[in-house]
């Protein structure tokens, strides 16, 4: 059976106060509280917490009906009905203001009653989910991390959470209805980056790196009634990012000086092509530039280019020094160095297949290469680019069995190989930097023009 709605009387007539009740438990209300006063019927709305109150605007005492009405409301959550027979426009204005639930004049019939009593409580309940859901939000807006900040379709701040207040400097009760562009004074400074880095000054002037978005209120499609602003702090996760990027140099220096290291012990056990492997990788990674390969894959190919000999660190150095021509025997133990240098890096993390590169550079388009004997695309296209290279440096440089042949040999070695033995676009790229751009290799690195 459904509980009966619960009802405290505040009336200080007595009769008045029976003739309530009688009425109120005919049409099937229990009364569960009877007041004179205003004092008399707080006591009793905490104790017995009624479902309503029907006050009387008009009460003996400091305490009147008004009064009563919003503080069992705001401190107890008890809907109140004023019930008067005569009131001063006053005291009428001032209960239209307090947002009364109902408002019965005296006399009145049950129906009347029960009308109001269950639109109060109706309207009560929509208030008090409303609340909730305000407080939730509220809850949301003071706890998130990021500062929320409001304005009005005139531009003036309506609101700011404490994120805010400690973000601007501006107490919430100070920035309220001040022009936004007070409140909120983003900085941009153009940096090394494509976007400009953005700063949120505070009232006292101290500057904050942030990042924000902003968006139309609209509370009545498409009506704009304001924007809102959430600016989020990113003074830690700059800083997180810096130590990141300076962690990752300190890798990338200990890469290439680990790559030095593996590239020295080459030239060590072979000084007669000192310096081949530098010499590749800048003409590769220079070709790959020429071709509009990403910077990645630039890096890579330089990377590979350095290190692109290491197998040879199983040949004997007598056979990489010999003058003199090298048996088939000897030869077979120098066409070893790319399988032996793919299995001494092929357990390395590099970022790019280093060692498939390492293990593709004397392929050759046609399939006469070594060591797997493959043929056009199935070679990597940074093999390819380093094969080209190798060649050229191979026969412009000093051999110990012969000496330089010159970079215009060289060329016209590719050249008239070009699609054969090695790729199209990697010969070109490498006939217009030494013929356009006049490459050239030297102590202190490459010059281009």
């Amino acid at each position: 059976m459904k509980p009966k709605i619960r009802l405290l009387i505040v009336e200080d007539e007595g009769l008045v106060a029976h003739d309530i009740e009688t009425m109120a438990q005919r049409a099937g209300y229990e009364v569960c509280g009877l007041a004179t006063s205003g004092q008399e019927a707080l006591e009793l709305a905490s104790r017995l917490k009624p479902d309503i109150a029907l006050i009387d605007i008009i009460l003996k005492g400091p305490l009147d009906g008004i009064e009563v009405a919003q503080k069992i409301w705001e401190e107890l959550e008890i809907p109140a009905i004023y019930v008067t027979a005569y009131a001063d426009e006053l005291t009428l204005n001032r209960a239209r203001e307090t947002s009364p639930f109902g408002y019965i004049l005296k006399p009145f019939d049950e129906r009347e009653l029960r009308v109001n009593i269950e639109m109060a409580l109706f309207k009560s309940q929509l208030e008090l989910k409303l609340r909730e859901r305000e407080n939730y939000l509220a809850t949301i807006l003071r706890t998130i991390g990021d500062a929320v900040i409001a304005a009005d379709a005139q531009g003036r701040v309506t609101y700011l959470n404490p994120t805010a207040e400690k973000l601007t400097g501006w107490k919430a009760g100070e920035a309220l209805s001040q022009p936004l562009e007070n409140v909120l004074q983003f900085i941009n400074v153009q940096s090394s980056s494509e976007n400009p880095e953005v700063f949120l000054q505070s009232k006292t002037g101290q500057l904050t790196p942030v990042e924000y978005i902003s968006s139309p209120l609209k509370l009545k499609s498409p009506v704009i009634n304001g924007k809102v602003f959430v600016v989020r702090d990113i003074t830690e996760r700059l800083r997180a990012e810096k130590e990141i990027f300076q962690g990752w140099q300190r890798l990338q220096q200990a890469l290439e000086g680990t790559i030095q290291a593996l590239a020295l012990t080459i030239e060590i056990r072979d000084p007669y092509t000192a310096g081949h492997q530098r010499r590749v990788s800048e003409l590769a990674s220079a070709m790959a530039e020429v071709m509009g390969l990403s910077s990645d894959q630039v890096q890579g190919i330089k990377v590979a280019g350095d290190i692109h000999d290491i197998g040879k660190i199983s040949v004997p150095a007598e056979i990489l020094s010999r003058p003199t021509k090298l048996n088939e025997v000897e030869f077979g133990l120098i066409k070893t160095h790319p399988q032996v240098g793919y299995e001494i890096l092929k357990n390395i993390d590099f970022p790019w297949p280093i060692a498939q590169i390492v293990l593709e550079h004397h392929e050759r388009m046609d399939g006469s290469g070594y060591p797997g004997g493959l043929k056009g695309e199935d070679i990597l296209m940074e093999a390819r680019l380093i094969a080209v290279a190798d060649t050229v440096e191979a026969m412009a440089s000093h051999r110990p069995y012969r000496p330089s042949l010159g970079i215009e040999k060289a060329l016209v070695e590719i050249l008239k190989y070009k699609g054969i033995l090695y790729d199209s676009e990697a010969v070109d790229a490498c006939l217009r930097l030494f013929r356009r751009e006049r490459f050239q290799w030297s102590d202190k690195g490459v010059s281009r023009q």
